[in-house]
């Protein structure tokens, strides 16, 4: 089988290549080719483009970069019809890979939807596009099977495949030798992997290191995005940048302020006590807050449904705010105990299951039946 596959963020080139992975074991014969990042590549995906240069967050970025965005779109088109493959797979990334689907059913091709758009969260009226659009979707939230059922569509349920990664991850020791870092505890900073979701999160998440003298406060960094960038951004310059050790820093942290995304269901899975952060361009926040639909942004919220983590968004992310709850999650405060008691019920939820190999299955499966 020749399977296209289209993962536009960092989360989505992580599980794509577990996906991929999975998938070679059962397809001896397959052949992998699409949008992701190195960890696809490493599965043997003939990256044709490369995620970072389609990872835009919020309207006023995707508006700015439309002819950028569109140009893909173009590439895409062409490349899918050149490579004419069994089936197209979509991981998550709804604002282009709708579209994808759109014009891909529109020609014919079987496509195959991987980790749900967040319809739930946005606008409802798109699980008619993805009924019409789809031929498969997979989702991995606990919710979501029942939320598609109360809209008429049939959907397959799998494991979250973070937890598998993470599970992997917890039988190595860390690794995050970086010159300086001192024995003090680790508070944890994760940023984001978009230059904006730096620029407009990262000063002000570090700002609050001189109200705990006795914390080291160490940002997870990526590599696709440069050191000079992150200190241009980091309030004091004895914070210390570490890329490419997200899951190592987590290991060793003693809590974490962490931009909202898939990292705040990752922290959760480490049992790390995080305050959630989102900053945006105004214009981009405005749109949002008219649309979205649910009553909180983080994952470990919304898998609860219950404010478990505390979520400070816009205009209420202040050095004030920030400091006050990083200080009610640290060592032997209640709210500690409490969001530690929250996340080993969220796990309950989620379950250990390798979320990854049942979704290639499905998907192996889909071509039998």
């Amino acid at each position: 089988m020749r399977y296209y596959i289209i993962a536009g963020e960092r989360s989505g080139d992580l599980h794509g290549s577990n996906l991929v992975r999975h998938l070679s074991q059962m397809d001896q014969q397959a052949e992998f080719r699409g949008v992701g990042g190195k960890r696809m590549q490493n599965e043997n995906v003939v990256i044709t483009k490369n995620s970072n240069e389609l990872s835009f967050m919020g309207f006023w970025e995707v508006i700015k970069h439309l002819r950028k965005i569109f140009k893909a779109f173009r590439f895409l088109h062409r490349d899918i019809k050149q490579y004419h493959p069994d089936a197209i797979i979509l991981i998550d990334f709804p604002g282009f890979n709708l579209r994808i689907a759109k014009w891909a059913k529109k020609k014919g091709y079987k496509v195959i939807y991987y980790i749900s758009p967040q319809v739930w969260a946005w606008k409802s009226e798109r699980v008619l596009q993805i009924e019409a659009y789809t031929d498969k979707l997979i989702t991995i939230l606990p919710f979501e099977q029942q939320f598609y059922a109360q809209h008429g569509l049939s959907v397959e349920k799998v494991p979250h495949p973070s937890v598998e990664e993470i599970n992997k991850e917890k039988t190595s020791p860390a690794d995050i030798a970086v010159t300086n870092i001192s024995d003090k505890p680790i508070i944890a900073l994760l940023p984001g992997s978009r230059k904006q979701e730096i620029k407009h999160t990262l000063s002000i998440m570090s700002s609050v290191a001189k109200y705990f003298p006795d914390y080291q406060f160490v940002v997870a960094g990526v590599s696709e995005i440069k050191l000079d960038y992150y200190e241009k951004h980091i309030a004091t310059d004895w914070i210390k940048v570490v890329h490419d050790k997200t899951y190592d820093l987590l290991k060793v942290a003693t809590a974490a302020i962490v931009t909202s995304g898939t990292a705040t269901l990752e922290t959760a899975l480490f049992n790390v006590p995080q305050v959630v952060c989102y900053k945006g361009n105004r214009f981009s926040y405005y749109m949002a807050k008219r649309m979205v639909e649910v009553e909180y942004i983080s994952l470990v919220n919304l898998i609860l449904d219950q404010p478990l983590v505390k979520e400070l968004i816009q205009n209420d992310l202040t050095e004030v705010n920030l400091k006050d709850e990083l200080a009610k999650i640290l060592p032997g405060s209640k709210k500690r105990a409490a969001i530690e008691e929250g996340y080993a019920e969220m796990q309950k939820r989620l379950g250990n299951e390798s979320g990854s190999e049942e979704a290639a299955k499905l998907i192996y499966d889909s071509f039998e039946s």
